[in-house]
């Protein structure tokens, strides 16, 4: 049955494939280029036909799952321009509000922060590890420099409640150097009344 029907297919093949060998030069040609010609422009048109659709079913998928965009309420909108603007402000601003609400200049702030890091570092540190202890005293001796050179008598800061505590843990300490000497170790009772006052500066900056 397989090879009957492989027959049928396959003779009127060979017997078009012999005419054409059979007939003249310039009829064969003709024949040839219609041959050709024909199923080119049906194969175009084909490809033509199922390359739109293909796009088109994609056009319609694409857009039928595409999410929507969500607009913004005008409330949030305002809420997010004024959060922008409030966040510049905020750069150019020279004063910062403070932990207790107060607002306070912030180069003060930043200044006495660092007092208060750097001489709690250096009154945790161990006096046996010498290299390090002198590291942490001369960072400590620095911030306390900078902030007595830049605030001392400061009528902006002289009555805050920070700026007092302050005073006092480096008036405690410089007492303590200046009677005992500079090499002296520091008393446990007075390293902890130093470091009550770091605290409750801190509080308040």
């Amino acid at each position: 049955m397989a090879l009957n029907l492989a027959a049928k297919i396959c003779a009127p093949t060979v017997s078009n494939a012999m005419e054409t060998v059979l007939r003249p030069e310039n009829e064969c040609k003709r024949e040839f280029r219609c041959d050709v010609v024909k199923p080119s422009l049906s194969g175009r048109r084909q490809t033509i036909a199922c390359t739109s659709a293909s796009l088109l079913v994609i056009l319609t998928f694409n857009s039928g799952i595409t999410p929507l965009q969500v607009r913004a309420e005008p409330g949030d909108q305002k809420e997010e321009d004024e959060g922008v603007v409030g966040a510049i402000k905020s750069l150019f601003d020279p004063n910062e509000k403070t932990k207790s609400g107060k607002v306070l200049p912030k180069a003060y702030l930043k200044s006495a922060r660092e007092v208060v890091k750097t001489l709690r570092e250096s009154l945790k540190e161990d006096p046996k590890d010498i290299a390090k202890f002198r590291r942490t005293a001369d960072s400590a001796k620095e911030s306390i420099r900078d902030y007595l050179s830049n605030w001392k008598g400061q009528e902006k800061v002289a009555g805050e409640e920070s700026y007092v505590e302050l005073e006092k843990a480096i008036r405690s300490l410089a007492s303590f150097y200046s009677r005992a000497g500079p090499s002296a170790p520091l008393p446990e009772e007075i390293k902890n009344e130093i470091l009550n006052d770091l605290s409750t500066a801190e509080e308040f900056l």
